[in-house]
């Protein structure tokens, strides 16, 4: 197709094309615990935060995403078992999440795997060039970021 030539030289295309093929291998990853990479990145971040409770406006902050995206991730992590609301004792209009014994187990599973795969991309890639394409990535999304706000 007449499109290929620009795609090849397109990072938004490949970076679009890279996160839905990962987004699927690391579902395959994860199928022990049968989560989405979102949803392990919560649990995980849920875990390292412990024993302090972690705020779903926290997470949306951390994650650059909306809250609504936070709480339908939780809603089905809730449904699944692996962690559970409460209300805060410190200010009754919100919620705190903790961890359940099987989200706790998915959540060091979830580290073990991004961990392996943290140190297959240092080993293979380098510890330098991965620095690298993390900051040129960054700088497109940047760049997105003032096109939109210029268009």
């Amino acid at each position: 197709m007449r499109i290929e030539a620009f795609l090849e030289e397109s990072p938004l295309f490949e970076i679009y094309r890279v996160s839905r093929k990962l987004e699927t291998q690391l579902r395959q990853l994860l199928s022990p615990c049968d989560i989405s990479f979102f949803e392990a990145l919560l649990l995980v971040s849920i875990l390292f935060e412990e024993p302090r409770a972690v705020k779903p406006s926290q997470l949306a902050d951390t994650f650059s995403t909306g809250r609504g995206n936070i709480s339908n991730c939780i809603s089905t992590l809730e449904a699944r078992g692996l962690l559970k609301r409460r209300i805060d004792p410190e200010d009754g209009r919100s919620i705190q999440l903790q961890l359940k014994t099987p989200g706790r187990k998915c959540a060091m599973q979830a580290v073990r795997v991004l961990d392996q795969m943290q140190k297959l991309f240092e080993k293979k890639i380098g510890a330098p060039q991965l620095r690298s394409a993390l900051a040129a990535v960054r700088e497109v999304e940047l760049l997105c970021e003032a096109a939109s706000n210029h268009m």
